[in-house]
């Protein structure tokens, strides 16, 4: 299957005057018309996007267009767009249409990005393989028999088919760079606070990050560029300044890099994934870059802190879907108690309900010291540990998964299992630092699988220009 072009590659195509926005949407429309089977739009928007993309070619021809004109977009099910319904993939909010615009969505409207539709996810952004949506499984578009990975996976399955020229995901545990590893594209989780999370359904508040899923290095940079900065809807948002990401993307200085041990010696990682891992890394040292292994003893302490907190601020985020002011409400409700409960149990899915109930264990009376604030504790030793790794190196680096992406099934019945999918991409959530995840790796299975980059809190600039060398 041939990629979609990069969004760098068609807007020189646009200046020219060799394609015009209609003609990309038409392009898209008719790939996912055709890639219908890969299940990853929730909805498609098709009259509303042509209709926007002549609007942008006559900006085009005044030359008043903005930096995203052109631009072919698709929008993770759980960031709200007026007028369009949201749904987060859930049963639970069936039917509920936005009253608002998530900031990223103004943005990328203020500078004439084309959005085409909403893109399918695990319920809730809980999942690393797309197997927990209400609306049926996204497939891989490498490999329909295989995951493309979670919780943003038909947003990455969109962009690795040409469906749209770039997508919106969201990132808790590494549900933008985990799928983009399966499915050989760009993801990139800002630092935490550097785009803001207002109309983002919420997972776990302190963990989400709203990020790009792209074809290339540069068009990460310009989303970016074009989504970050701060927010008076969302005290979280850092009012640090925006750098011009896509200026900065040339470097030729060298750098210190640590190799995570515990990660490419893990004993659960595939043999060609750690060969392919330190042939990048001989391949570094050889172009004159620094690249030394470093102990993480913290990495079996990842996922369990990880999931007490995640679930302890799901418990408490989604304690507002109760069928009572919107979405789901059970017919077989008759008073307060059995409105919670029957509404509740109807409208939320499997995995979802195992993430609140032990998100709820661990915040109840007589657990909450043993389990929620140790969890606290430790996630405190991660940002550490993580910090003071960073403090002489550049980046970290590490494969962005232990496997390619695994055949449907597979996993689905051990959650156990599931979770320790995203043991290499938690540690950025926890220490809140920016991450990406590079399509440098091909499997002879015929899969990719990506390299993962970790930089300082926000030094994107450090880490996009050091990633296009990597790409280029």
């Amino acid at each position: 299957m041939k990629k979609h072009v990069s969004y760098q590659e068609t807007a020189a195509l646009l200046t020219t005057g060799e394609t015009t926005c209609v003609q990309l949407v038409e392009a898209c429309l008719s790939v996912i018309n055709r890639l219908k089977e890969v299940n990853a739009f929730r909805e498609v928007w098709p009259e509303e996007a042509l209709a926007r993309a002549k609007e942008i070619d006559q900006k085009i021809q005044a030359g008043s267009c903005g930096k995203l004109a052109g631009m072919v977009i698709g929008v993770k099910d759980n960031l709200c767009y007026k007028g369009h319904a949201v749904g987060a993939s859930s049963k639970i909010l069936e039917g509920f249409t936005s009253i608002y615009n998530a900031t990223v969505i103004d943005r990328l409207l203020a500078e004439d990005a084309i959005l085409i539709g909403r893109l399918n996810c695990d319920e809730f952004a809980m999942g690393s393989s797309n197997e927990n949506s209400a609306y049926g499984t996204v497939k891989n578009p490498l490999d329909t028999s295989r995951v493309p990975g979670g919780s943003s996976g038909g947003s990455t399955a969109a962009v690795a088919a040409g469906m749209c020229h770039a997508a919106l995901g969201s990132d808790t545990g590494g549900s933008i760079r985990q799928p983009s590893s399966f499915c050989g594209t760009v993801g990139l989780k800002p630092t935490y606070g550097r785009i803001s999370r207002y109309g983002l359904i919420a997972y776990a508040s302190s963990f989400d990050q709203i990020g790009p899923i792209t074809n290339s290095v540069y068009d990460a940079a310009l989303l970016l560029e074009v989504m970050a900065g701060s927010d008076h809807f969302d005290s979280t948002a850092s009012s640090k300044e925006v750098p011009s990401y896509t200026h900065q993307l040339k470097v030729n200085k060298k750098v210190k890099i640590a190799l995570l041990k515990e990660c490419v010696y893990h004993e659960g990682i595939d043999p060609e994934i750690k060969k392919q891992t330190l042939d990048l890394v001989t391949k570094l040292k050889a172009d004159g870059h620094t690249v030394e292994e470093v102990d993480f003893p913290l990495l079996e302490y990842l996922i369990p802190t990880y999931y007490v907190l995640t679930t302890a601020e799901a418990s408490s985020n989604l304690a507002r879907f109760a069928g009572v002011h919107y979405g789901h409400r059970s017919s077989e409700s008759h008073d307060v108690e059995t409105t919670y409960t029957l509404s509740r149990s109807e409208g939320f899915g499997k995995e979802v309900k195992r993430r609140i109930m032990l998100g709820t264990f661990v915040l109840s009376s007589g657990y909450y010291d043993a389990y929620y604030t140790r969890g606290l504790k430790v996630r405190r030793l991660i940002q550490e540990a993580t910090q003071k790794i960073l403090s002489n190196y550049n980046f970290i680096l590490s494969p962005t998964t232990p496997t390619t992406a695994f055949k449907f099934g597979e996993k689905g019945t051990d959650p156990v299992a599931m979770y320790l999918e995203d043991i290499f991409t938690v540690q950025a959530n926890l220490s809140g630092n920016p991450a990406i995840s590079l399509p440098l790796g091909k499997h002879s299975n015929g899969m990719p699988f990506g390299i993962q980059l970790t930089g300082k809190n926000f030094e994107e600039s450090e880490l996009l220009a050091f990633s296009q060398t990597l790409v280029s």
